[in-house]
């Protein structure tokens, strides 16, 4: 299975999404990317937030009350499943759209165009997006709401591909949806964050991931991405995890602890 559900307190409304933490790529898609073998591995230590299913299980594992997680197991060098699959996705213009044909740098990863876009959309990105959309009804359900904490990294320099690098970098950026994502939960978020050594908004990247089908229409849906800098927790490209690890882990699990009090 390309992506992993792992069952949380029945009484969670917080959904844990880790989507760009593996680096694993099947075979048959591996054969259609153009970089050699190490050149792939440089890409996927750049692309990958290394680490992040661990942050998101020892925050599950210290929360009072255990979260529901949402993990891709595969690289999102297969597909990106937080893209839009069509022309409303402003990183087309860097060729990193659901299917990338361009590198971190900004050099060739798939031929353009690509012939195998719709394959790729159709085996495994809405597979992906229809079993997000069923986990986050199924917390609506149970809960009357769902939280969706959306996972991510990003480097401490700005690579190539990024469309607003130039913004501030703090140690962890709170990405938001004006529909989706509530002042009390930013104030949480910035409060669980700010002993890392600040927050900031939507710098350098913004916005958050919620289910196509509620988007901008369900209001019970509550998302914020969380972007944590990887020096905070990390060597980089991808390299090993230092012990500022736990402490972002201790950090989000006091967020979702902020969710079921």
């Amino acid at each position: 299975m390309s992506y992993e559900l792992i069952p949380g307190a029945p009484g969670s409304p917080v959904l844990l999404h880790v989507p760009h933490g593996a680096r694993d790529i099947p075979r048959d898609v591996r054969a259609e990317l153009l970089p050699d073998d190490r050149a792939l591995g440089r890409e996927l230590d750049h692309i990958t937030d290394a680490h992040t299913p661990e942050i998101a299980g020892r925050a599950a594992a210290r929360a009072p009350v255990r979260p529901w997680r949402f993990v891709n197991r595969l690289s999102r060098l297969v597909v990106d499943p937080e893209r839009f699959p069509d022309e409303r996705e402003e990183m087309l213009a860097a060729g990193m759209g659901a299917v990338y044909t361009r590198t971190t740098h900004r050099e060739p990863l798939r031929p353009e165009p690509f012939p195998g876009t719709s394959a790729l959309v159709g085996t495994y990105f809405e597979p992906y997006a229809e079993a997000v959309a069923r986990a986050v009804d199924e917390r609506l359900a149970a809960c009357g709401r769902a939280v969706v904490l959306d996972v991510h990294s990003y480097p401490t320099r700005p690579l190539p591909y990024e469309l607003h690098g130039t913004g501030e970098r703090p140690p962890v950026c709170l990405g938001t949806d004006a529909f989706h994502t509530p002042d009390a939960l930013v104030r949480q978020a910035r409060d669980a964050f700010d002993g890392l050594g600040g927050t900031a908004l939507d710098t350098p990247f913004a916005g958050t991931y919620v289910p196509l089908r509620h988007h901008r229409r369900d209001p019970r849906v509550q998302a914020l991405m969380i972007e944590i800098r990887r020096d905070v927790y990390m060597a980089e490209p991808g390299g090993d995890p230092t012990a500022g690890l736990d402490a972002v882990a201790a950090a989000l699990a006091g967020l979702v602890a902020a969710q079921t009090p």
